[in-house]
């Protein structure tokens, strides 16, 4: 099969398209950032085209060879979930750049969500449930998928929309908690600045979340909303404590020295029971 990656360079696209050609399927991978796209052992395996999707041709199906499925992780702006640009910008013109994909010929699509379009809930997140975003970039994902849902209406293509929670491992913004903590033991650092760590999150190595997205979008018997989640709740200071016991470190946490944030509640996880459809299916 033919699959085309954007954002193939990034935190996740780099290790979808190792997934890809480990199956053996012919990838063509796209993104911005070619320099960067050419570090990775997998460059000279696809057909990189290196891209703006805001200045694409007319025809961009066609330019992209005539795919046979999309896997759409471009997005451009993040971890800044706050910044307007999410709604104002990249809302729109990823919209337009499926909607001429799918007009133009392309049948299979598999778009990137989050879990900020769930809201302030508290508690298990199923997909059945009616989306709340309080952030701008949950918002402007939201108010993407929905337009997307639309144009299924329209024009005849399969549309899965993998809603991402927490991910960590080796590419992940350095501004993250986990590169925060290897740069504080890389400094031979006595204290690390954290939050008090209670939070409940669901988290995934990305490895295993770049998996599942692969299955996802190589599937069609569980398609809409499907959330890309472990199913179970770990605190923040579990997680860093384990990272530390694995590594074989030590550094005293400074829990509570930052604010817990506001724009995502105390305690949520996924409800992963359409994801393992998918994967006990395959």
């Amino acid at each position: 099969m033919k699959v085309l990656v954007t954002g193939a360079s990034g935190f996740i696209g780099r290790y979808v398209v190792e997934m890809l050609l480990k199956d053996n399927h012919e990838v063509i991978a796209t993104s911005r950032n070619e320099k960067k796209a050419k570090t990775f052992n997998w460059h000279h395996k696809v057909e990189y085209i290196s891209a703006d999707l805001n200045g694409l041709p007319e025809n961009s199906y066609e330019f992209f060879g005539k795919p046979d499925l999309l896997i759409h992780l471009a997005w451009e702006g993040l971890p800044n979930y706050n910044d307007l640009f999410h709604i104002e910008r990249n809302l729109y013109h990823n919209y337009f750049f499926v909607k001429n994909m799918v007009k133009q010929g392309l049948k299979d699509v598999t778009i990137i969500g989050t879990c900020f379009e769930y809201g302030m809930r508290e508690g298990c997140l199923s997909e059945d449930m009616i989306s709340n975003p309080s952030n701008p970039y949950g918002l402007a994902k939201d108010c993407y998928r929905k337009f997307i849902e639309i144009l299924t209406e329209q024009w005849d293509f399969k549309f899965k929309w993998v809603r991402l929670f927490y991910m960590y491992g080796e590419g992940q913004n350095e501004q993250s908690l986990l590169p925060q903590l290897n740069i504080a033991l890389n400094n031979n650092g006595k204290v690390f600045n954290m939050s008090g760590g209670e939070q409940l999150r669901d988290f995934l190595p990305v490895e295993k979340v770049a998996e599942h997205i692969v299955k996802i979008a190589l599937q069609n018997k569980v398609t809409g909303i499907i959330n890309c989640c472990s199913g179970e709740p770990l605190s923040i200071r579990e997680l860093v404590e384990t990272y530390l016991e694995e590594k074989n470190e030590h550094i005293k946490l400074n829990l509570g020295y930052y604010p817990y944030p506001d724009y995502e509640p105390m305690a949520f996880w996924g409800d992963n029971t359409k994801l393992k459809m998918v994967l006990n299916d395959g």
